[in-house]
């Protein structure tokens, strides 16, 4: 017996290059970059300065001036983005609310920075001098019921801090609650917010960038971290029918895998992420034949994208499909980055637009893929795969494709 089909009704972006899903992909498909000089905070001492920040959002653009007043910036972003998707998919007032719909969302560190500002203030002037108002902003397990708030969601809720594979975790998981009957539609991705200590931290790793993020290139140098929120509302196509809503694209199969390696390497074989793109392309009923398009995972370092590379030649043989990486225009969002790249690889199904991967000029002989380097290429994209090779071996595939392309879903990812 075939499960239900779960299809993507709704996107919402808030990146370095754009506000919006068409603002986003317009800036992917031109190459525009959204790497600039740190402003949140100082890091002319760290040996770096530039990352994907985002500039131009406000908060009060988007949200209550309640909201505003219990949010922290990375659940601000994360209900701009959420607010986005749901109007993007067009629900009416009461559609979303009632016990049917879940939040389902990603992130690495959540409102790390608020933490900060607590620690902080706790050591040079003593727990009296801690600010009330910031208490309740602290805690990744608040994103989803901020969102949930917002639109009166009474399903489950939860957060889900799988490092830079986040996004791709929540989208999987959301889907699974649909195909299992557990929810009709569920708001689902991944945010980050650019903060010191994890800015720092990276720093300290020498794994990012003076410049620029070249990723697959021969003199890649490392990553450039961002910013931001991805988010899809996912909903059965019973919900869609009721409605009368045209989706976007449909979520196939997903895979996920961990490496059990080393914290920051990853493992020289890449048996795991292997694992990880095979079982997405088993659970969507599809070969590697059937792939058009892949986003890369794509990070800069030498060590990934040498990774990366050897999965894709193993997974594709001598077929070179086309890959590109977006990190390369709006820098390593950390947990927003496969929700960010799924919403680009949704775009690239709708448009047949293949988005560049910027800064690439020497191929590397170790990285034989076939890259679309620095401009734009139309092809077809009913089938697009979406990698996340994360720290610490979280591996994370999902596929996403043109409505009525895969053969129904048989099973869920999770059954042996």
């Amino acid at each position: 017996m075939s499960l239900p089909r779960v299809f993507i009704s709704g996107l919402g972006v808030v990146s370095s290059i754009g506000l919006g899903k068409d603002e986003f992909f317009r800036s992917l498909e031109t190459g525009k970059s959204g790497v600039s000089t740190v402003e949140s905070f100082d890091a002319s001492n760290l040996g770096r300065s530039l990352a994907g920040e985002v500039k131009a959002f406000s908060a009060r653009d988007h949200l209550t001036r309640a909201e505003m007043h219990r949010t922290g910036r990375c659940a601000q972003m994360t209900l701009a983005a959420a607010r986005m998707a749901v109007n993007d998919a067009a629900f009416k007032n009461e559609e979303l609310k009632g016990g049917r719909t879940a939040v389902v969302l990603g992130t690495t560190m959540g409102e790390a920075n608020v933490f900060a500002e607590l620690d902080e203030r706790w050591i040079r002037r003593g727990e009296e001098a801690l600010p009330r108002a910031l208490l309740p902003k602290y805690g990744s397990t608040l994103l989803p019921i901020h969102v949930a708030r917002a639109i009166g969601a009474e399903g489950m809720v939860l957060t889900l801090p799988a490092a830079c594979a986040a996004g791709n975790y929540a989208i999987g998981f959301a889907a699974d609650m649909i195909r299992s009957g557990r929810a009709d539609r569920v708001i689902t991705g991944a945010s980050e917010l650019l903060q010191e200590l994890q800015f720092n931290g990276f720093v300290r790793l020498a794994a990012m960038a003076p410049e620029r993020c070249q990723p697959f290139d021969l003199n890649r140098q490392g990553l450039i971290l961002g910013e931001g929120a991805g988010i899809v509302v996912l909903e059965s196509e019973a919900s869609l029918v009721r409605r009368g809503a045209r989706p976007h694209a449909e979520v196939g199969g997903y895979g996920l895998s961990c490496d059990g390696y080393h914290i920051t390497r990853p493992r020289p074989d890449a048996a795991g992420s292997i694992v990880a793109m095979q079982d997405a392309l088993r659970y969507s009923g599809i070969t590697s034949n059937d792939v058009d398009f892949v986003n890369a995972h794509g990070t800069g370092t030498r060590a990934n994208d040498a990774a990366e590379a050897k999965v894709m030649m193993e997974v594709f043989g001598d077929r070179r499909v086309p890959i590109s990486s977006v990190k390369s225009m709006i820098g390593h969002c950390m947990g927003a980055s496969s929700a960010l790249e799924a919403i680009a690889c949704v775009m690239t199904i709708e448009t047949g637009i293949y988005p560049p991967t910027i800064g690439f000029e020497t191929p590397d002989p170790e990285c034989n893929l076939d890259i679309v380097a620095n401009v734009a290429r139309r092809g077809k994209a009913d089938i697009v795969l979406n990698n996340s090779l994360a720290f610490g071996g979280y591996n994370a595939v999902t596929c996403f494709a043109r409505p009525g392309v895969l053969p129904p879903p048989e099973r869920l990812p999770t059954a042996a």
